[in-house]
Protein backbone atom coordinates (compact mmCIF):
# COMPACT_ATOMS: atom_id res chain seq x y z
CA UNK A 1 0.00 0.00 0.00
CA UNK A 2 2.92 2.31 0.72
CA UNK A 3 3.97 2.51 -2.94
CA UNK A 4 0.45 2.89 -4.31
CA UNK A 5 -0.15 6.49 -3.18
CA UNK A 6 3.04 7.92 -4.76
CA UNK A 7 2.35 6.00 -7.96
CA UNK A 8 -1.21 7.32 -8.10
CA UNK A 9 -0.05 10.90 -7.47
CA UNK A 10 2.08 10.64 -10.60
CA UNK A 11 -0.19 8.42 -12.70
CA UNK A 12 -3.35 10.55 -12.35
CA UNK A 13 -1.83 13.85 -13.61
CA UNK A 14 -0.12 11.86 -16.36
CA UNK A 15 -3.49 10.32 -17.24
CA UNK A 16 -5.12 13.75 -17.51
CA UNK A 17 -2.30 15.11 -19.70
CA UNK A 18 -2.29 12.11 -22.05
CA UNK A 19 -6.09 12.09 -22.36
CA UNK A 20 -6.10 15.80 -23.25
CA UNK A 21 -3.34 15.34 -25.84
CA UNK A 22 -5.07 12.33 -27.40
CA UNK A 23 -8.36 14.20 -27.59
CA UNK A 24 -6.67 17.29 -29.07
CA UNK A 25 -5.52 15.05 -31.95
CA UNK A 26 -9.16 14.47 -32.99
CA UNK A 27 -10.37 16.76 -35.78
CA UNK A 28 -11.92 19.25 -35.99
CA UNK A 29 -10.07 21.33 -33.43
CA UNK A 30 -11.92 23.12 -30.67
CA UNK A 31 -13.02 26.77 -30.98
CA UNK A 32 -11.04 27.92 -27.93
CA UNK A 33 -7.41 29.08 -27.72
CA UNK A 34 -5.01 26.43 -29.05
CA UNK A 35 -8.03 24.34 -30.09
CA UNK A 36 -9.40 23.99 -26.57
CA UNK A 37 -12.81 22.35 -26.05
CA UNK A 38 -15.63 23.61 -23.85
CA UNK A 39 -15.49 23.23 -20.07
CA UNK A 40 -18.34 20.73 -20.16
CA UNK A 41 -16.56 18.64 -22.75
CA UNK A 42 -13.31 18.68 -20.77
CA UNK A 43 -15.16 17.57 -17.63
CA UNK A 44 -16.73 14.64 -19.44
CA UNK A 45 -13.39 13.68 -21.00
CA UNK A 46 -11.58 13.66 -17.66
CA UNK A 47 -14.35 11.69 -15.93
CA UNK A 48 -14.39 9.18 -18.79
CA UNK A 49 -10.60 8.87 -18.66
CA UNK A 50 -10.71 8.35 -14.90
CA UNK A 51 -13.46 5.75 -15.27
CA UNK A 52 -11.38 3.90 -17.88
CA UNK A 53 -8.30 4.22 -15.69
CA UNK A 54 -10.20 2.69 -12.79
CA UNK A 55 -11.33 -0.23 -14.92
CA UNK A 56 -7.82 -0.97 -16.22
CA UNK A 57 -6.35 -0.54 -12.76
CA UNK A 58 -8.86 -3.08 -11.45
CA UNK A 59 -7.80 -5.49 -14.18
CA UNK A 60 -4.03 -4.95 -14.01
CA UNK A 61 -3.14 -3.54 -10.61
CA UNK A 62 -0.58 -1.28 -12.35
CA UNK A 63 -1.33 2.50 -12.29
CA UNK A 64 1.09 3.50 -15.07
CA UNK A 65 -0.09 0.67 -17.33
CA UNK A 66 -3.69 1.76 -16.75
CA UNK A 67 -2.87 5.38 -17.61
CA UNK A 68 -1.02 4.35 -20.77
CA UNK A 69 -3.88 2.05 -21.76
CA UNK A 70 -6.44 4.84 -21.54
CA UNK A 71 -4.18 7.15 -23.55
CA UNK A 72 -3.66 4.51 -26.27
CA UNK A 73 -7.38 3.79 -26.54
CA UNK A 74 -8.25 7.50 -26.69
CA UNK A 75 -5.56 8.14 -29.29
CA UNK A 76 -6.76 5.16 -31.34
CA UNK A 77 -10.29 6.53 -31.38
CA UNK A 78 -8.95 9.90 -32.53
CA UNK A 79 -6.93 8.28 -35.33
CA UNK A 80 -9.90 6.21 -36.54
CA UNK A 81 -12.16 9.27 -36.42
CA UNK A 82 -9.69 11.37 -38.42
CA UNK A 83 -9.39 8.65 -41.06
CA UNK A 84 -13.15 8.33 -41.30
CA UNK A 85 -13.57 12.10 -41.54
CA UNK A 86 -11.05 12.25 -44.39
CA UNK A 87 -12.71 9.41 -46.33
CA UNK A 88 -16.40 9.94 -45.51
CA UNK A 89 -16.58 13.57 -44.42
CA UNK A 90 -17.84 12.80 -40.91
CA UNK A 91 -16.10 12.11 -37.58
CA UNK A 92 -16.72 8.92 -35.67
CA UNK A 93 -20.29 8.72 -34.30
CA UNK A 94 -21.58 6.58 -31.44
CA UNK A 95 -23.66 4.36 -33.74
CA UNK A 96 -20.49 3.26 -35.57
CA UNK A 97 -19.77 0.99 -32.61
CA UNK A 98 -22.87 -1.04 -33.49
CA UNK A 99 -21.01 -2.10 -36.64
CA UNK A 100 -18.04 -3.65 -34.81
CA UNK A 101 -19.40 -7.14 -35.47
CA UNK A 102 -19.71 -6.36 -39.17
CA UNK A 103 -16.03 -5.33 -39.26
CA UNK A 104 -15.11 -8.92 -38.45
CA UNK A 105 -17.83 -10.47 -40.63
CA UNK A 106 -17.04 -8.32 -43.68
CA UNK A 107 -13.62 -6.69 -43.13
CA UNK A 108 -13.27 -5.80 -46.83
CA UNK A 109 -15.86 -3.04 -46.37
CA UNK A 110 -13.68 -1.25 -43.81
CA UNK A 111 -10.01 -2.16 -44.15
CA UNK A 112 -10.02 -1.15 -47.82
CA UNK A 113 -10.47 2.47 -46.69
CA UNK A 114 -7.21 2.39 -44.73
CA UNK A 115 -3.66 2.86 -45.90
CA UNK A 116 -1.12 0.19 -45.04
CA UNK A 117 0.65 2.28 -42.40
CA UNK A 118 -2.67 3.01 -40.72
CA UNK A 119 -3.52 -0.70 -40.53
CA UNK A 120 -0.05 -1.39 -39.10
CA UNK A 121 -0.35 1.41 -36.50
CA UNK A 122 -3.83 0.36 -35.39
CA UNK A 123 -3.09 -3.34 -35.26
CA UNK A 124 0.32 -2.81 -33.65
CA UNK A 125 -1.00 -0.34 -31.10
CA UNK A 126 -3.93 -2.46 -29.99
CA UNK A 127 -1.84 -5.63 -30.03
CA UNK A 128 0.91 -3.94 -28.05
CA UNK A 129 -1.64 -2.69 -25.53
CA UNK A 130 -2.94 -6.21 -25.00
CA UNK A 131 0.55 -7.64 -24.54
CA UNK A 132 1.51 -4.82 -22.17
CA UNK A 133 -1.59 -5.32 -20.04
CA UNK A 134 -0.75 -9.01 -19.67
CA UNK A 135 3.00 -8.67 -19.04
CA UNK A 136 2.92 -5.71 -16.64
CA UNK A 137 -0.11 -6.71 -14.59
CA UNK A 138 0.39 -7.81 -11.00
CA UNK A 139 -1.67 -9.66 -8.42
CA UNK A 140 -1.57 -6.98 -5.71
CA UNK A 141 -5.02 -6.45 -4.23
CA UNK A 142 -4.75 -2.83 -3.00
CA UNK A 143 -4.49 -1.10 -6.41
CA UNK A 144 -7.32 -3.26 -7.73
CA UNK A 145 -9.59 -2.19 -4.90
CA UNK A 146 -8.57 1.42 -5.48
CA UNK A 147 -9.30 1.02 -9.17
CA UNK A 148 -12.77 -0.37 -8.48
CA UNK A 149 -13.52 2.57 -6.20
CA UNK A 150 -12.29 5.07 -8.78
CA UNK A 151 -14.30 3.42 -11.52
CA UNK A 152 -17.53 3.58 -9.51
CA UNK A 153 -16.97 7.15 -8.35
CA UNK A 154 -15.90 8.44 -11.77
CA UNK A 155 -18.74 6.54 -13.43
CA UNK A 156 -21.28 8.29 -11.23
CA UNK A 157 -19.67 11.69 -11.90
CA UNK A 158 -19.60 10.92 -15.63
CA UNK A 159 -23.31 10.09 -15.65
CA UNK A 160 -24.08 13.42 -13.97
CA UNK A 161 -21.85 15.37 -16.39
CA UNK A 162 -23.48 13.70 -19.41
CA UNK A 163 -26.98 14.38 -18.08
CA UNK A 164 -26.05 18.03 -17.64
CA UNK A 165 -24.84 18.25 -21.24
CA UNK A 166 -28.03 16.68 -22.57
CA UNK A 167 -30.22 18.96 -20.45
CA UNK A 168 -28.32 21.94 -21.85
CA UNK A 169 -29.84 21.08 -25.24
CA UNK A 170 -26.62 20.59 -27.17
CA UNK A 171 -28.15 17.66 -29.05
CA UNK A 172 -31.32 19.31 -30.31
CA UNK A 173 -29.74 19.56 -33.77
CA UNK A 174 -27.01 16.90 -33.64
CA UNK A 175 -23.99 17.62 -35.81
CA UNK A 176 -20.84 15.50 -35.23
CA UNK A 177 -18.61 18.09 -36.88
CA UNK A 178 -19.80 20.90 -34.60
CA UNK A 179 -20.11 18.76 -31.47
CA UNK A 180 -16.67 17.15 -31.74
CA UNK A 181 -15.10 20.58 -32.18
CA UNK A 182 -16.89 21.96 -29.13
CA UNK A 183 -16.86 18.96 -26.79
CA UNK A 184 -14.10 16.68 -28.02
CA UNK A 185 -14.43 13.24 -29.60
CA UNK A 186 -14.99 11.03 -26.56
CA UNK A 187 -17.40 13.49 -24.87
CA UNK A 188 -19.32 13.83 -28.15
CA UNK A 189 -19.59 10.06 -28.55
CA UNK A 190 -20.80 9.60 -24.99
CA UNK A 191 -23.20 12.56 -25.00
CA UNK A 192 -24.74 11.57 -28.34
CA UNK A 193 -25.17 8.02 -27.07
CA UNK A 194 -26.77 9.29 -23.86
CA UNK A 195 -29.21 11.46 -25.82
CA UNK A 196 -29.97 8.58 -28.20
CA UNK A 197 -30.81 6.31 -25.27
CA UNK A 198 -33.27 8.93 -23.99
CA UNK A 199 -34.98 9.55 -27.35
CA UNK A 200 -38.68 8.59 -27.35
CA UNK A 201 -40.28 6.27 -29.87
CA UNK A 202 -42.46 7.79 -32.56
CA UNK A 203 -46.21 7.16 -32.51
CA UNK A 204 -47.38 4.38 -34.86
CA UNK A 205 -48.63 5.21 -38.34
CA UNK A 206 -52.43 5.39 -38.40
CA UNK A 207 -52.95 5.66 -42.19
CA UNK A 208 -55.26 3.16 -43.85
CA UNK A 209 -53.47 0.53 -46.00
CA UNK A 210 -53.46 0.96 -49.75
CA UNK A 211 -55.44 -1.64 -51.67
CA UNK A 212 -53.98 -3.60 -54.57
CA UNK A 213 -56.98 -4.02 -56.84
CA UNK A 214 -55.13 -2.62 -59.86
CA UNK A 215 -52.53 -5.44 -59.82
CA UNK A 216 -49.92 -2.75 -60.27
CA UNK A 217 -46.22 -3.52 -60.04
CA UNK A 218 -43.91 -1.28 -58.01
CA UNK A 219 -40.16 -1.79 -58.44
CA UNK A 220 -37.73 0.27 -56.36
CA UNK A 221 -34.00 -0.08 -56.98
CA UNK A 222 -31.53 1.34 -54.49
CA UNK A 223 -28.33 1.34 -56.51
CA UNK A 224 -24.96 1.14 -54.77
CA UNK A 225 -22.76 4.25 -55.19
CA UNK A 226 -24.81 5.34 -58.21
CA UNK A 227 -24.55 8.96 -59.26
CA UNK A 228 -24.46 11.03 -62.42
CA UNK A 229 -20.81 11.09 -63.59
CA UNK A 230 -21.42 14.33 -65.47
CA UNK A 231 -22.45 15.95 -62.22
CA UNK A 232 -19.64 14.27 -60.27
CA UNK A 233 -16.72 14.82 -62.62
CA UNK A 234 -17.96 17.72 -64.77
CA UNK A 235 -17.45 15.94 -68.11
CA UNK A 236 -20.51 15.83 -70.47
CA UNK A 237 -18.88 12.96 -72.38
CA UNK A 238 -19.51 10.69 -69.39
CA UNK A 239 -23.30 10.93 -69.67
CA UNK A 240 -25.15 7.67 -68.96
CA UNK A 241 -27.63 6.83 -71.75
CA UNK A 242 -29.98 4.86 -69.49
CA UNK A 243 -30.17 7.65 -66.91
CA UNK A 244 -30.74 10.29 -69.60
CA UNK A 245 -33.54 8.24 -71.15
CA UNK A 246 -35.13 7.60 -67.76
CA UNK A 247 -35.09 11.32 -66.93
CA UNK A 248 -36.75 12.11 -70.26
CA UNK A 249 -39.55 9.58 -69.59
CA UNK A 250 -39.87 10.22 -65.86
CA UNK A 251 -43.06 11.10 -64.06
CA UNK A 252 -40.74 12.80 -61.59
CA UNK A 253 -36.94 13.09 -61.37
CA UNK A 254 -34.26 15.18 -59.76
CA UNK A 255 -31.53 15.15 -57.14
CA UNK A 256 -31.76 13.04 -53.98
CA UNK A 257 -30.31 14.88 -50.96
CA UNK A 258 -28.67 11.96 -49.16
CA UNK A 259 -26.89 12.75 -45.90
CA UNK A 260 -24.04 10.23 -46.16
CA UNK A 261 -21.00 10.22 -48.40
CA UNK A 262 -19.25 7.03 -49.48
CA UNK A 263 -21.15 4.95 -46.90
CA UNK A 264 -24.19 4.88 -44.62
CA UNK A 265 -26.44 3.11 -47.09
CA UNK A 266 -28.93 2.51 -44.27
CA UNK A 267 -29.67 6.23 -43.86
CA UNK A 268 -30.89 6.56 -47.44
CA UNK A 269 -32.57 3.15 -47.33
CA UNK A 270 -34.43 4.03 -44.14
CA UNK A 271 -35.59 7.37 -45.53
CA UNK A 272 -37.05 5.81 -48.69
CA UNK A 273 -38.58 2.82 -46.89
CA UNK A 274 -39.93 4.58 -43.78
CA UNK A 275 -40.56 8.13 -44.94
CA UNK A 276 -39.47 9.74 -41.67
CA UNK A 277 -37.21 12.77 -42.19
CA UNK A 278 -33.91 12.98 -40.32
CA UNK A 279 -35.07 16.14 -38.55
CA UNK A 280 -37.77 14.07 -36.86
CA UNK A 281 -35.40 11.27 -35.88
CA UNK A 282 -33.03 13.33 -33.74
CA UNK A 283 -30.09 11.19 -32.61
CA UNK A 284 -31.55 8.19 -34.40
CA UNK A 285 -30.59 9.74 -37.72
CA UNK A 286 -27.00 8.45 -37.49
CA UNK A 287 -28.13 4.82 -37.78
CA UNK A 288 -31.92 4.65 -38.00
CA UNK A 289 -31.78 0.89 -38.50
CA UNK A 290 -30.87 0.48 -34.81
CA UNK A 291 -34.44 1.41 -33.85
CA UNK A 292 -36.24 0.71 -37.15
CA UNK A 293 -38.21 -2.25 -35.80
CA UNK A 294 -39.95 0.11 -33.36
CA UNK A 295 -41.07 2.29 -36.30
CA UNK A 296 -42.10 -0.60 -38.55
CA UNK A 297 -45.68 0.66 -38.99
CA UNK A 298 -44.28 3.53 -41.09
CA UNK A 299 -42.46 1.24 -43.53
CA UNK A 300 -43.66 1.18 -47.13
CA UNK A 301 -44.65 -2.52 -47.20
CA UNK A 302 -46.75 -2.03 -44.06
CA UNK A 303 -48.55 0.84 -45.79
CA UNK A 304 -49.93 -1.69 -48.28
CA UNK A 305 -52.78 -4.17 -47.81
CA UNK A 306 -50.96 -7.42 -46.99
CA UNK A 307 -53.89 -9.44 -48.27
CA UNK A 308 -53.60 -7.96 -51.76
CA UNK A 309 -49.88 -7.22 -52.24
CA UNK A 310 -46.81 -9.39 -52.69
CA UNK A 311 -43.93 -7.64 -50.92
CA UNK A 312 -40.38 -8.74 -51.63
CA UNK A 313 -37.03 -7.39 -50.44
CA UNK A 314 -34.04 -8.29 -52.63
CA UNK A 315 -30.40 -7.85 -51.64
CA UNK A 316 -27.61 -10.18 -52.82
CA UNK A 317 -25.61 -9.97 -49.61
CA UNK A 318 -25.66 -11.17 -46.01
CA UNK A 319 -29.07 -10.11 -44.69
CA UNK A 320 -27.65 -9.89 -41.16
CA UNK A 321 -25.74 -6.79 -42.24
CA UNK A 322 -27.47 -3.77 -40.65
CA UNK A 323 -29.95 -6.26 -39.16
CA UNK A 324 -32.00 -6.50 -42.35
CA UNK A 325 -32.91 -10.11 -41.49
CA UNK A 326 -34.96 -8.68 -38.58
CA UNK A 327 -35.95 -5.28 -39.88
CA UNK A 328 -37.38 -6.22 -43.27
CA UNK A 329 -39.86 -8.87 -42.08
CA UNK A 330 -41.01 -6.49 -39.33
CA UNK A 331 -41.40 -3.78 -42.01
CA UNK A 332 -43.93 -5.91 -43.86
CA UNK A 333 -41.86 -7.72 -46.48
CA UNK A 334 -43.31 -11.18 -46.98
CA UNK A 335 -40.21 -12.55 -48.72
CA UNK A 336 -36.48 -11.87 -48.52
CA UNK A 337 -34.30 -12.81 -51.48
CA UNK A 338 -30.63 -12.91 -50.49
CA UNK A 339 -27.25 -13.78 -51.96
CA UNK A 340 -28.01 -17.51 -52.00
CA UNK A 341 -30.57 -16.86 -54.77
CA UNK A 342 -28.01 -15.42 -57.20
CA UNK A 343 -25.09 -16.94 -59.07
CA UNK A 344 -21.73 -15.86 -57.67
CA UNK A 345 -19.74 -13.48 -59.88
CA UNK A 346 -17.68 -15.20 -62.53
CA UNK A 347 -13.91 -14.64 -62.78
CA UNK A 348 -13.32 -11.06 -63.87
CA UNK A 349 -16.78 -9.90 -62.73
CA UNK A 350 -15.62 -8.48 -59.44
CA UNK A 351 -16.29 -9.25 -55.79
CA UNK A 352 -20.08 -8.99 -55.61
CA UNK A 353 -23.22 -10.26 -57.34
CA UNK A 354 -23.58 -8.35 -60.60
CA UNK A 355 -26.28 -5.86 -61.50
CA UNK A 356 -27.06 -8.00 -64.54
CA UNK A 357 -27.88 -10.96 -62.28
CA UNK A 358 -29.94 -8.64 -60.09
CA UNK A 359 -31.91 -7.48 -63.13
CA UNK A 360 -32.65 -11.09 -64.09
CA UNK A 361 -33.88 -11.75 -60.56
CA UNK A 362 -36.11 -8.66 -60.41
CA UNK A 363 -37.70 -9.42 -63.78
CA UNK A 364 -38.31 -13.05 -62.79
CA UNK A 365 -40.04 -11.95 -59.57
CA UNK A 366 -42.13 -9.44 -61.51
CA UNK A 367 -43.20 -12.01 -64.08
CA UNK A 368 -44.11 -14.59 -61.43
CA UNK A 369 -46.31 -12.22 -59.44
CA UNK A 370 -50.05 -12.52 -60.13
CA UNK A 371 -51.15 -9.87 -57.61
CA UNK A 372 -50.16 -6.31 -56.92
CA UNK A 373 -46.48 -6.45 -56.09
CA UNK A 374 -43.77 -4.36 -54.42
CA UNK A 375 -40.17 -5.33 -55.14
CA UNK A 376 -37.51 -3.36 -53.27
CA UNK A 377 -34.01 -4.23 -54.50
CA UNK A 378 -30.62 -3.13 -53.14
CA UNK A 379 -27.65 -3.65 -55.45
CA UNK A 380 -24.03 -4.14 -54.43
CA UNK A 381 -21.86 -4.66 -57.56
CA UNK A 382 -20.67 -1.05 -57.54
CA UNK A 383 -19.42 -1.17 -53.95
CA UNK A 384 -15.83 0.05 -53.66
CA UNK A 385 -12.96 0.13 -53.48
CA UNK A 386 -12.16 1.04 -57.07
CA UNK A 387 -8.38 0.57 -57.38
CA UNK A 388 -6.63 2.46 -60.14
CA UNK A 389 -6.11 0.31 -63.21
CA UNK A 390 -2.64 -0.46 -64.50
CA UNK A 391 -1.55 0.41 -68.02
CA UNK A 392 -0.84 3.30 -70.27
CA UNK A 393 -4.41 4.57 -70.27
CA UNK A 394 -5.05 3.94 -66.60
CA UNK A 395 -7.26 6.48 -64.92
CA UNK A 396 -8.22 6.79 -61.29
CA UNK A 397 -11.96 6.78 -62.01
CA UNK A 398 -11.99 4.19 -64.81
CA UNK A 399 -12.94 1.20 -62.58
CA UNK A 400 -15.79 3.16 -61.04
CA UNK A 401 -17.10 4.28 -64.43
CA UNK A 402 -16.99 0.69 -65.68
CA UNK A 403 -19.20 -0.53 -62.84
CA UNK A 404 -21.40 2.55 -63.10
CA UNK A 405 -22.11 1.58 -66.71
CA UNK A 406 -23.32 -1.82 -65.46
CA UNK A 407 -25.79 -0.07 -63.15
CA UNK A 408 -26.95 2.09 -66.04
CA UNK A 409 -27.44 -1.03 -68.17
CA UNK A 410 -29.63 -2.39 -65.38
CA UNK A 411 -31.79 0.72 -65.51
CA UNK A 412 -32.02 0.42 -69.30
CA UNK A 413 -33.22 -3.21 -69.15
CA UNK A 414 -35.83 -2.36 -66.54
CA UNK A 415 -37.07 0.51 -68.72
CA UNK A 416 -37.34 -1.85 -71.68
CA UNK A 417 -38.89 -4.92 -70.07
CA UNK A 418 -41.09 -3.85 -67.17
CA UNK A 419 -43.60 -1.93 -69.36
CA UNK A 420 -44.13 -5.10 -71.43
CA UNK A 421 -45.69 -7.03 -68.56
CA UNK A 422 -49.20 -5.82 -69.34
CA UNK A 423 -49.89 -4.14 -65.99
CA UNK A 424 -49.45 -0.68 -64.46
CA UNK A 425 -45.84 -0.18 -63.40
CA UNK A 426 -44.09 2.26 -61.11
CA UNK A 427 -40.28 2.18 -61.30
CA UNK A 428 -38.05 4.14 -58.94
CA UNK A 429 -34.26 4.06 -59.34
CA UNK A 430 -31.84 6.04 -57.18
CA UNK A 431 -28.29 6.11 -55.83
CA UNK A 432 -27.72 5.47 -52.13
CA UNK A 433 -24.66 7.76 -51.88
CA UNK A 434 -21.73 9.07 -53.87
CA UNK A 435 -18.52 7.04 -54.10
CA UNK A 436 -15.49 7.91 -51.97
CA UNK A 437 -12.53 7.78 -54.38
CA UNK A 438 -9.38 9.47 -53.02
CA UNK A 439 -8.18 12.12 -55.42
CA UNK A 440 -11.29 11.93 -57.58
CA UNK A 441 -14.48 11.96 -55.48
CA UNK A 442 -13.98 13.26 -51.96
CA UNK A 443 -16.29 14.62 -49.24
CA UNK A 444 -17.66 18.08 -49.83
CA UNK A 445 -20.78 20.18 -49.66
CA UNK A 446 -22.39 18.39 -52.62
CA UNK A 447 -23.57 14.88 -51.76
CA UNK A 448 -26.70 14.42 -53.85
CA UNK A 449 -27.36 11.49 -56.16
CA UNK A 450 -29.93 11.19 -58.96
CA UNK A 451 -33.35 9.61 -58.68
CA UNK A 452 -35.95 8.83 -61.32
CA UNK A 453 -39.58 7.89 -60.68
CA UNK A 454 -41.41 6.54 -63.72
CA UNK A 455 -45.00 5.38 -64.23
CA UNK A 456 -46.29 3.23 -67.06
CA UNK A 457 -49.89 2.45 -67.96
CA UNK A 458 -50.97 -1.16 -68.44
CA UNK A 459 -50.27 -0.88 -72.18
CA UNK A 460 -46.70 0.24 -71.53
CA UNK A 461 -47.27 3.92 -72.27
CA UNK A 462 -45.22 6.25 -70.05
CA UNK A 463 -47.33 8.48 -67.80
CA UNK A 464 -46.09 12.03 -68.20
CA UNK A 465 -45.28 14.24 -65.25
CA UNK A 466 -44.70 17.95 -64.95
CA UNK A 467 -41.32 17.76 -66.65
CA UNK A 468 -39.72 19.88 -63.95
CA UNK A 469 -36.85 18.51 -61.88
CA UNK A 470 -37.70 18.15 -58.20
CA UNK A 471 -35.01 17.77 -55.57
CA UNK A 472 -36.04 15.57 -52.65
CA UNK A 473 -34.71 14.10 -49.44
CA UNK A 474 -35.00 10.29 -49.18
CA UNK A 475 -38.02 10.58 -46.88
CA UNK A 476 -39.75 12.83 -49.39
CA UNK A 477 -39.07 10.27 -52.13
CA UNK A 478 -40.93 7.73 -49.97
CA UNK A 479 -44.01 9.95 -50.09
CA UNK A 480 -43.63 10.54 -53.83
CA UNK A 481 -43.65 6.76 -54.31
CA UNK A 482 -46.77 6.48 -52.14
CA UNK A 483 -48.43 9.17 -54.30
CA UNK A 484 -47.56 7.20 -57.43
CA UNK A 485 -48.98 4.00 -55.91
CA UNK A 486 -52.21 5.74 -54.93
CA UNK A 487 -52.56 7.15 -58.43
CA UNK A 488 -51.98 3.69 -59.85
CA UNK A 489 -54.82 2.35 -57.72
CA UNK A 490 -57.16 5.20 -58.64
CA UNK A 491 -56.43 4.90 -62.36
CA UNK A 492 -56.58 1.11 -62.25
Amino acid sequence: MGGLLPDMMVALPLLALLALLADAFAAPRGPGPAGARSAGGLAVLLMAALCGFGLLLTLTGAPFVAAAGVAILTGTLSLISNIKRRVLGEPLVFSDFALLGAVFQHPQFYLSALRLWQVVVLAGGLGGLGVTLVLLSNATLAPRLAGAGLMLGAGAALALALARLVRAGFAEVPDPEVDVARLGLVPCLLAHWRAWRASPDLPPCAAAPITGESRQLVVIVQCESFTDPVDLFGDPALALPGLERACALAWQAGRLAVSGFGAYTMRTEYGVLFGLPEERLGMRRFDPFLTAVREASWALPNRLDHGAWDRCFVHPHDMRFYGRDRIMPASGFGALVGEESFPPPAPGEGRYVTDAAMTDGILALAQDSTRAALIYAVTIENHGPWPAEQGEEAHLIAPYLRLLAHSDAMLTRLLDELPRLGRPVTLCFFGDHRPSIPGASEPGAERHTPYVLLRFAADGTPVAGSGEARDLAPAALHHAILDAIRLGEAEG
